[in-house]
């Protein structure tokens, strides 16, 4: 007997100031605007995408004492755009990234709670740590903490807004369908919550939201992180995009979730995936070329080697070949602020690897960079891209992917119109959305499921 066709999930990911954007494309459009970010979401809600993404940034980027040139234009508040959108959206779920080392878990789960339901039951975490001093700096506390103390500072986090969310719970608050009220009793919203972490009590002023409380993602990828998503997470937000690497992801991140008494479906698995259509497999391949230099100009390719090298190196022509000087390695580094700092463990070993594949290859410093550095994962016709895709999610590499789009705000617009369609066609992707809630797009059980007996006003009566 076969096995049925599992239904993809597709989500969009706002770049924003990222290296996947090309900003010289005449195309390329404003990405602190609302008009844009509301472009975006309707174009994925109109190929009725799960969730629009929104990545944070804490702190502006800076490389030899200078802002990063691709954070000059700023990150507008992600609650704000959040809250904004659900009012131009109605199905869409929407996703933001909020930091668990310097906020606080009161101020965290109000927000969402409020947003969930200002949204109709659309909201989700992305819960992420925070590892670097420069950041903290902008911060009452300032400083970081280790990656041991960052996690179970998180985990407790977690919990403790768990905590808040269900302290308007079951009989505490009843709905009345009949009269739209709510009764209540003296202990909605009271919570206490004593933990190494965090010392808190008082009363939750924000009810039980349509959806019980925000979908959770996570987007570590220690054996840390993949811990945390096994535990907490309702999805992860990875960055595995071959076939053979995300297999083994999948398998190793969804075989940990017995331990916590949870089930493989209790988890989605979506990667970030970029990607390039033209009209033949061949076109897209030249356009993915292009893309891929419009995206490393000379002076990002000295930046990115610069960042491994630790050094100032403006004075290498990034048409020629790599230095032949190694890494400084030091706990003071050139970049602050940059999360890629951390995937250079030993950057001396880096550039050996690097001066034998320029030499091997005949690449200069901008080639290299543009060779080893992210490329586009899906590139081809609609057809290939459609087919690619699928094969992917049923040969269980992913649950479905998180797109990003090289253009803003436009560039998810051809995905919507050329690949969305054939997917509906293959019958593994919704022709419209079935539910109202993100847990319902995502196929997520209700946390109340199995705690529930009647409709609100007959457990009211009772």
């Amino acid at each position: 007997m076969s096995k049925p066709l599992k239904q993809i999930h597709l989500a969009a990911h706002f770049p924003g100031v990222n290296n996947t954007t090309v900003w010289s494309d005449p195309a390329a459009g404003s990405h602190i605007e609302f008009s844009s970010f509301a472009h975006f979401a309707r174009t994925a809600e109109r190929a009725k995408f799960d969730f629009l993404f929104l990545a944070e940034g804490l702190r502006l980027r800076e490389q030899g004492g200078k802002i990063y040139d691709l954070d000059v234009v700023g990150r507008p508040d992600t609650f704000t755009v959040l809250a904004a959108l659900a009012a131009v959206t109605d199905r869409l779920g929407l996703t933001g990234t909020i930091n668990s080392t310097f906020n606080e878990p009161y101020e965290v789960a109000r927000q969402f709670a409020s947003l969930d339901h200002l949204s109709g039951g659309r909201s989700a975490w992305n819960v992420v740590t925070s590892w670097d001093a420069f950041t903290g700096e902008n911060f009452r506390r300032g400083g970081f903490l280790p990656q041991e103390e960052r996690y179970s500072r998180a985990k407790e986090f977690l919990a403790t807004a768990h905590e808040l969310f269900d302290s308007w719970h079951g009989d505490e608050i009843l709905a009345d369908q009949a009269t739209g009220t709510f009764l209540r009793d003296a202990r909605a919203g009271a919570f206490v919550h004593k933990g190494q972490h965090f010392d808190i009590q008082g009363r939750f002023n924000v009810p039980r939201s349509p959806q019980g409380r925000p979908v959770i993602f996570q987007a570590g990828d220690s054996d840390e992180g993949r811990e945390f998503a096994a535990a907490d997470a309702d999805a992860i937000f990875s960055r595995y995009s071959t076939l053979k690497e995300g297999q083994a992801f999948y398998t190793d991140v969804k075989s940990r979730l017995a331990k916590y008494g949870r089930r493989p479906e209790d988890l989605l698995i979506l990667p970030a995936a970029t990607f390039v259509l033209g009209d033949t497999d061949e076109e897209a391949a030249e356009l993915a070329r292009e893309v891929r230099r419009q995206q490393v100009s000379g002076a990002t390719a000295i930046k990115h080697l610069e960042f491994v090298w630790n050094r100032d190196l403006s004075a290498y022509d990034p048409e020629g070949p790599l230095p032949d000087v190694d890494p400084v390695v030091a706990e003071e580094h050139i970049s602050r602020g940059r999360a890629q700092v951390r995937m250079y463990r030993d950057p001396v070993a880096i550039a050996r690897e690097w001066r034998e594949l320029a030499e091997a290859n005949k690449w200069s410093i901008r080639d290299l960079v543009i060779n080893t550095g992210n490329r586009q994962t899906f590139v081809g016709s609609p057809a290939t891209v459609a087919r690619t895709i699928n094969e992917f999610v049923q040969a269980d590499a992913s649950d479905g992917f998180i797109l990003v789009p090289h253009i803003t705000p436009g560039g998810l617009d051809p995905f919507a119109d050329r690949v969305v369609p054939l997917l509906q066609e293959q019958g593994v992707f919704r022709v419209d959305y079935e539910g109202t809630t993100l847990r319902d797009h995502l196929g997520l059980a209700h946390p109340d499921a199995g705690r529930r007996t009647g409709a609100p006003a007959e457990r009211a009566a009772s």
